[in-house]
């Protein structure tokens, strides 16, 4: 009976260790400084969202002014992923992403405090342009300390860590607004500041040294036929995702509806990503991300297509959290499929290649959303449905050439670390 006994199998673990081991275990101490500081980061994200509540209702500019020094805003912000692109593969990423938070809290405290409206305008700017600089230079780290087989999941957690941060930035946004909008200035500003000291301290610099880094630069990045495709796709996908910013808002007043429904409706979006991305991160990350990808943005297609159905507050959020569920397959893959095409030491510029398109598509998806809603109700949701389905599409095809290339890049990165002392 004792042998018996002692081959007996152990009693089962809980199940806790093990949900947590397949979605937060084998990462780098460097990566998780890194989501802490993004999630403080955006923790204090209010200076934007409320950007146009400020130049109207405190510096007293007009309604088209606002529009105006808004598209100057998203005109620096085009440029600014770029430039930390070429930064981050130039002086480095740590250097890059230290160097754009910190002058991003300097832009932020300038804005809260000058008057003059040319210097306003120019701060604006200078906000733009420094306020991305330091994405190309994560995303670059990301790819550096995580090995392929774990980007997928990683930059799942950097995503879920965001918009935990925004969704809380929201609410406290509103809330120190009305005790003056210096706060939000200083607030942003400091969170900034915590996220550049905290990355200076605890991220290893991690870009090849001169000596063992092949050349290259922007024009390298734009010779790659598969990268170039693939960021179209992404432009398709962010001139559709950034409508629920601008045509969607414009869509429910038409309705009848009073703002407050447009706030609830979005509420879900925060909340879905929230609750539903811890739970399908292991998931997505065994499977294939190009067709990830593509149904991700079939999903997102499918639930702006829905909105030409929607005339009341709940019908609308409904479509808001079917999207919500492909924003979550799309961000938890594309941009692992973009480090996967990076050669190492491009991967600031590939990064912000990539951002380039959300920016751009920032710029025209307003302008092309509302255009098509004057012509009918229900266009801008069709077309939308239309330019997801093509997208998917296009991600598909890509799919081969873009497996190929990580196999490639997996024996690369791999042949590399056998031949580090």
């Amino acid at each position: 009976m004792t042998c018996v006994e002692e081959q007996l199998p152990p009693p089962p673990t809980t199940r806790l260790p093990g949900f947590l081991s397949t979605r937060v275990g084998g990462l780098p101490r460097a990566f998780w400084a890194l989501c802490a500081g993004s999630f403080v980061n955006r923790l204090g994200t209010m200076v934007e969202p409320f950007m146009a509540f400020y130049l109207t209702g405190v510096r007293g500019f007009s309604l088209t002014a606002t529009g105006a020094v808004l598209a100057l805003f998203g005109l620096g912000s085009v440029f600014s992923q770029m430039l930390g692109g070429v930064l981050a593969d130039r002086v480095g990423r740590r250097v890059t992403l230290t160097g754009g938070m910190l002058a991003t809290a300097a832009a932020m405290l300038a804005l809260g405090y000058v008057t003059a409206t040319p210097v306003v305008i120019a701060v604006v700017f200078v906000l733009g342009l420094t306020i991305d600089m330091y994405r190309p230079a994560a995303q670059a780290l990301v790819a550096d300390l995580v090995a392929p087989a774990d980007r997928s999941r990683a930059y799942g957690l950097l995503f879920w860590a965001i918009n935990l941060g925004f969704a809380v930035a929201m609410v406290l946004g509103g809330t120190l607004s009305r005790a003056g909008f210096s706060w939000l200035f200083w607030v942003d500003a400091m969170t900034c500041a915590v996220f550049a000291v905290l990355v200076w301290r605890a991220v290893p610099e991690t870009r090849v040294r001169r000596a063992d880094r092949e050349p290259g630069g922007l024009a390298d990045v734009l010779r790659d036929r598969v990268a170039v495709a693939s960021v179209l796709i992404v432009f398709g996908y962010g001139f559709v995702y950034l409508q629920a910013y601008s045509t969607l808002p414009l869509a429910m007043g038409r309705a009848g509806l009073p703002p407050h429904s447009y706030g609830l409706a979005m509420a879900l979006n925060g909340i879905g990503i929230v609750l539903i991305q811890p739970v399908m991160i292991a998931w997505l990350a065994r499977r294939d991300a190009s067709r990830v990808l593509a149904a991700g943005m079939g999903i997102v297609g499918l639930g702006f297509g829905l909105t030409a159905l929607a005339g009341s507050t709940p019908v609308f959020a409904a479509t808001v959290l079917v999207w919500t569920v492909g924003e979550v397959l799309f961000a938890s893959v594309s941009l692992a499929i973009i480090a996967d095409l990076a050669p190492p030491h491009l991967r600031g510029r590939y990064g912000g290649f990539y951002g380039t398109a959300f920016s751009v598509a920032a710029l025209l998806g307003p302008l092309g959303g509302s255009w098509l809603l004057g012509i009918g109700a229900w266009l801008p949701w069709v077309t939308c449905a239309a330019l997801c389905a093509a997208s998917g599409v296009g991600a598909l095809a890509l799919a081969p050439a873009v497996r190929r290339r990580r196999r490639e890049g997996m024996t690369t990165e791999g042949a590399a670390d056998s031949s580090r002392p």
